[in-house]
């Protein structure tokens, strides 16, 4: 068993999200103070506007809260002929430089607003693109010395157990390993954990509850609104994710990534000062740390 772990924070667990209109969105004063005041010594550099656009102004303002940068999640169209990712994706790249960070975190959009799309089926062509892409990208993030990792995601064009097999079969590319989304994509996190671990360079770690995955499922409400009224994700330890197996398989397998905190929130109105986003980021730092705990005394 590897006997470290790495825990990074996460600017969505904060409600700060790329997509428009997804509630209040907290300063990152707030926000980097708060992760420092878990203890937490790095964070996901997050969406465009969180942080200064000047790469070396994005490296500054985090050090200024003795935090360091891990990598971002970009997401880019990647599965349309005429649509090419590469310059978004070369300029997330210039961040990294200047912030020291690792690893692209890459989600494969369908091109529409939000997460509650309906999703076409890809034609054989658009999944050659795809891949194709996949192929680009992990070469350009390995030109700058990052490693890119594909992001399973609800509401993106890799989302089923059977996207991700095609992916495990057809690419190369590492995964970004997001226990929530997986699954709710119908991917066993546990399993995933136990037969891949080879294939995961970087991991989110989310709970689920299954009563508010399965109304997301049976469409008796949206993603984004399960996400609202606080039904689908949990803080750590509180939902149905088995994390501790999770944790044990990857840190028995050797694992050096990150563990990234990141508990997908909606924030509707601005909280008081330690209340909010705050609470449940506490929660999961804790359990984490618990089942770091537990596991180094195992394994002693």
């Amino acid at each position: 068993m590897s006997t470290s772990a790495k825990i990074a924070g996460a600017p969505i667990s904060w409600g700060i999200s790329e997509v428009a209109e997804w509630g209040v969105q907290l300063s990152p004063d707030r926000v980097l103070s708060e992760m420092r005041e878990l203890g937490l010594l790095a964070t996901e550099i997050g969406p465009d506007g969180f942080l200064p656009p000047a790469p070396a102004d994005k490296a500054s303002t985090l050090a200024s809260y003795d935090l360091t940068a891990v990598g971002s999640f970009v997401p880019v169209v990647m599965h349309q002929p005429d649509v090419d990712p590469l310059p978004r994706i070369l300029r997330e790249l210039d961040d990294y430089a200047a912030a020291g960070a690792d690893i692209l975190i890459v989600c494969a959009v369908t091109g529409l607003d939000g997460y509650d799309t309906t999703r076409e089926e890809m034609t054989n062509e658009q999944w050659q693109t795809l891949l194709g892409n996949l192929d680009r990208i992990s070469d350009a993030a390995r030109d700058r010395g990052v490693t890119a990792a594909l992001h399973p995601h609800v509401g993106s064009m890799v989302e089923t157990a059977e996207d991700v097999d095609r992916v495990l079969a057809d690419s190369s590319i590492p995964f970004c390993f997001d226990t929530g989304h997986l699954m709710i994509g119908g991917t066993d996190p546990v399993a995933f954990a136990e037969a891949h671990a080879a294939r995961i360079a970087h991991t989110h770690l989310k709970d689920v509850a299954i009563p508010g995955m399965q109304r997301v499922k049976d469409g008796g409400i949206s993603y984004f609104d399960a996400i609202v009224a606080d039904s689908l994700y949990r803080p750590l330890g509180q939902g149905d994710v088995d994390v501790r197996a999770i944790v044990k398989s990857l840190m028995d397998s050797g694992y050096t990534g990150w563990f990234v905190l990141e508990q997908d929130k909606v924030v509707q109105e601005m909280p008081g000062a330690g209340e909010g986003p705050l609470t449940d980021a506490r929660e999961s730092v804790r359990y984490l740390r618990g089942v770091l705990a537990e596991l180094a005394a195992e394994a002693s």
